[in-house]
């Protein structure tokens, strides 16, 4: 398996990313593995934007404190191992300066073949891996924390995941059909234009994605166009005209785009630039 390596030092420690493909039997479903280790001398906080993915978060090392940006006065919540659901609202996650895990980017079909639950139940929320995902969930800490290497901490994912996901049922052929064109097009395509080219009603269509999917078509190609644009920016290091990247990813206008960032990532494009952490679409609190 071929890995990417980030590594940095600086006088406040130092932080390790590596990333690694899924198994191309699984890649349909499980878009990447990334595996971090910090050790810092200062507590880290980092802004987690939405993304298009459902995430998993295994943790083998302390747990994190996660809180809202956009509302200051709600609890915080103390984790160790979680799932993201699609459209789980912008976070703000902190650690005091130690972590260790692995971080498995799904796509939402894949989370709903690997966790066996209505992807509603999921999306918008942070969830316990051990909730989602059983005995599985409790005991992938310990046994990815054993493996020597981060290679063997991928190859584990593949078998262990790979295992459940192979034996699910597959997406309904019309809803699997239906998320890869929105995804073909990072959510430019109307969700009339969908539903003409399925034959099928809008409310038909709704309901599947609310099971497969989480959320109706018409957020779901919200977020998708949302993430072309962070995709984007971590591609260009930051840089590019606001004004053509909005048009580019669909969005009316930069003030559009603006509206979306404030919901999606809790800060406009500009706070947001310069910022983007390497290798991952999240940026630096």
């Amino acid at each position: 398996m071929a890995l990417t390596a980030m590594r940095h030092e600086s006088a406040v420690g130092r932080w390790e990313l590596v990333s690694g493909a899924p198994h191309p039997a699984l890649r349909a479903h499980v878009r990447r593995y990334a595996g971090y280790a910090e050790r810092l001398s200062e507590p880290m906080r980092r802004l987690e934007v939405i993304s298009g993915d459902v995430v998993l978060i295994v943790s083998f090392g302390p747990a994190m404190d996660l809180r809202s940006p956009l509302e200051p006065a709600a609890p915080v919540e103390r984790r160790t191992s979680f799932v993201v659901g699609l459209h789980a609202p912008v976070t703000l996650t902190e650690h005091d300066g130690i972590a260790d895990g692995v971080q498995v980017d799904l796509t939402p079909l894949g989370a709903r073949m690997l966790l066996g639950l209505p992807m509603h139940e999921v999306a918008g929320r942070v969830m316990g891996l051990d909730e989602t995902l059983g005995g599985l969930g409790a005991e992938l800490p310990e046994r990815l924390a054993g493996a020597p290497t981060w290679t063997a901490r991928f190859a584990l994912l593949d078998r262990l995941l790979g295992r459940r996901l192979l034996a699910a049922p597959p997406p309904p052929p019309d809803v699997e059909w239906a998320w890869r064109r929105l995804s073909a097009t990072h959510g430019r395509l109307p969700v009339a234009a969908l539903v003409s080219e399925l034959g099928c009603s809008r409310r038909h269509l709704a309901a599947r994605f609310r099971d497969h999917v989480g959320v109706p078509p018409k957020a779901a190609a919200r977020v998708m166009r949302f993430h072309h644009v962070m995709e984007r920016l971590a591609d260009e290091g930051g840089a590019g005209r606001w004004a053509d990247i909005a048009v580019d990813c669909g969005y009316y206008d930069q003030p559009h785009l603006n509206r979306e960032f404030r919901e999606f990532a809790g800060v406009t494009p500009r706070e947001l630039q310069g910022r983007l952490l390497p290798g991952r679409l999240g940026v630096a609190g």
